[in-house]
């Protein structure tokens, strides 16, 4: 007589990757008051003068794309610990 019996295969959870370590950049807000100074700070700081621009609308959209970077790492996380709570659960249950 063949009996089949169910075996289950231990899954290996990956190493989450470590933690995000971010910088923080300078921002500046210059105005026609304040070039000159700013100029002369950033040459000594530097040496090289160098403008990197954007608008008030495109900053606002740069701060929707990271928001929406945040939720969908975060949401993301909560999939992963879900599918280990799952797998551990399995685990425990057909070593018990």
């Amino acid at each position: 007589m063949i009996q089949t019996k169910l075996v289950r295969v231990p899954i290996t959870q990956p190493v989450l990757p470590r933690e995000i370590e971010l910088r923080d950049p300078e921002f500046y807000v210059v105005s026609a008051k304040n070039l000159d100074e700013f100029l002369k700070r950033v040459e000594k700081e530097s040496g090289t003068v160098v403008f990197i621009a954007m608008s008030i609308a495109d900053y606002e959209l740069m701060s929707y794309n990271m928001q929406e970077i945040k939720r969908y790492v975060q949401q993301m996380q909560e999939v992963v610990v879900y599918y280990r709570r799952v797998v551990e659960d399995n685990n425990e249950k057909v070593e018990g």
